[in-house]
């Protein structure tokens, strides 16, 4: 069962937190976590590229020079592709890129991502935010404090005061647990969160 200091928002250790094998010492599945993190971004992708073809392209129905004896190469129309103002050859088209993810890979990529994090040492887990109001510099403290490098905090909800204290922050990002998602969780150098967080995603994840 894997085990991970609890820190205070100074970045002090205050105790240690007991964690569930089942979510966060699972076997690592990168085949899983690489469909789902395809998938996030080719869903994300609007497909509204779009291009007109030579036969879409007005005009060049006529032939603009007879085929021989002109001292010119032979063309049949003036919006071929190879022409300035001509068609696209392999023209893009609006279409759906959207993927469809299996529920039982999406969360098995979930706790795989979360299983490598501890796996690597990359996640923290505070007591909580000690801020009364929105401060960059208190935030930057307590990343330094337990060396946090493009954290990733995931809360239980969503808490404008810890979001406006790390919006400011290189490479930081705040998502509510709702949220999260494998390429977060990957593209994240540190992931770092609340015991209530850790609670909530062990009872959604489990088995």
């Amino acid at each position: 069962m894997p085990t991970l200091k609890l820190v205070s928002f100074q970045g002090e250790p205050i105790g240690e937190m007991q964690l569930a094998d089942e979510v966060f010492g699972a076997p690592v599945h990168v085949p899983a976590m690489h469909q789902v993190v395809v998938a996030q971004l080719a869903n994300r992708r609007r497909g509204t590229q779009s291009a007109k073809t030579r036969g879409e392209v007005r005009g060049g129905g006529k032939k603009p020079w007879r085929q021989k004896k002109t001292g010119r190469a032979r063309h049949g129309s003036t919006r071929s592709p190879l022409w300035t103002g001509g068609g696209v050859t392999h023209a893009p088209k609006p279409r759906d890129y959207s993927q469809k993810v299996n529920k039982k890979v999406r969360r098995l990529a979930i706790r795989s991502a979360l299983s490598l994090k501890v796996r690597d040492e990359l996640m923290t887990v505070v007591q909580s935010f000690d801020l009364s109001r929105p401060s960059t510099k208190e935030m930057i403290a307590f990343f330094s404090a337990v060396n946090a490098r493009k954290p990733l905090i995931v809360l239980p909800e969503s808490n404008e005061t810890v979001a406006k204290s790390a919006r400011n922050v290189p490479g930081a990002k705040v998502i509510n647990m709702g949220n999260i998602n494998v390429y977060d969780l990957l593209n994240a150098g540190t992931l770092v969160m609340t015991p209530e967080v850790v609670s909530r995603l062990e009872e959604v994840y489990v088995g």
